[in-house]
């Protein structure tokens, strides 16, 4: 097995050409209000966008919005119509991970290599950047997304449910609240809140932009459904045989905090096997649609095989 993977050897070829144009949309972002007397009003702000940037740009696969690109692609639309909608995604993951690594979440000093916001900027500048981020987010859709007030407003709808108290946040509640020690299916669904809502979200955007046929739809959803477990699955891995080097933060924060994790219900083993057989029906749903699906199938290996 290779030193960098979870589970299987499994070869993929990322799609760096969506990540490509996902990076240089983000760095060209200013934040800037677009009306003069709002732009007036905003001056002395300069270290909050300090702030947002540095975690924004922190670099990563950019997973999320790169989906949303390629489910855009193979729905028969050019990716950079979904542009915006993309980038917002990745603004919002990033906000989560801001207020995740404070001192009263998780408490983590390290992301990506680097120091979280919070120890660089101070707790109370981390939490500002993490709501501006997201706010931001809301204004790239409703300013810059193609496709009419329709448009915006489904994705926008998506955004907000996949967040809320049915997405991400409910599902950061009932971590901190310890809900999935109350058995295997108590943290799937803990899980399903907390990091596949937002994944699964990057497809349904896609779907808002370029409507398919209801059975494609269902494939679709079937298949970020599946997506969004098997990040969390091979997440709960990688805190336990992944390396600091690595993953860029501090290793074994679960078991120090004392969370239940695919890793601590199963055993490792049996989480890896988890793991490859949650791809395989992520692959299946991807199957049954027509036409190629390359981009989405290396994505979902990579998934697999990732090691930070």
């Amino acid at each position: 097995m290779a030193r960098h993977q979870p589970g299987l050897h499994i070869p993929y070829s990322y799609p760096e050409h969506l990540r490509s144009i996902v990076e240089n949309y983000l760095a060209a972002l200013d934040f800037a209000p677009i009306d003069l007397a709002s732009a007036t009003d905003a001056a002395g702000t300069e270290g909050l966008v300090e702030a947002m940037r540095y975690s924004l740009l922190a670099g990563g696969k950019r997973i999320r919005p790169v989906l949303a690109l390629a489910t855009c692609e193979r729905l028969g639309r050019p990716a950079e119509g979904l542009l915006p909608t993309a980038a917002a995604l990745e603004l919002v993951h990033t906000y989560s991970l801001i207020h995740d690594d404070l001192p009263a979440m998780d408490d983590d000093d390290l992301r990506r290599g680097r120091s979280t916001c919070h120890v660089l900027y101070g707790d109370d500048t981390a939490i500002l950047a993490g709501d501006a981020l997201y706010a931001e987010a809301v204004r790239l859709v409703a300013e810059h997304q193609e496709g009419g007030a329709k448009v915006q407003v489904g994705i926008l709808r998506e955004l907000s449910r996949a967040t809320g108290v049915g997405g991400m946040v409910g599902g950061q509640f009932l971590d901190l609240s310890d809900a999935g020690q109350r058995g295997a299916e108590a943290l799937r669904r803990v899980h399903a809140l907390k990091t596949g809502r937002l994944m699964a979200c990057a497809v349904h955007c896609a779907l808002v932009y370029a409507p398919p046929t209801q059975e494609v739809e269902a494939a679709y959803r079937a298949f970020a459904r599946e997506l969004g477990l098997l990040f969390q699955i091979v997440d709960d891995i990688l805190d336990v045989a992944g390396t600091e080097d690595e993953l860029g933060k501090a290793v074994g924060a679960d078991e120090r905090m004392g969370k239940v994790t695919y890793v601590s219900v199963y055993g490792l083993d049996r989480a890896r096997e988890l793991a490859a057989e949650t791809r395989d029906r992520a692959q299946a749903h991807l199957a049954a649609l027509p036409g190629r699906q390359g981009d989405l199938e290396a994505l979902t290996d990579l998934v697999l095989a990732r090691h930070s």
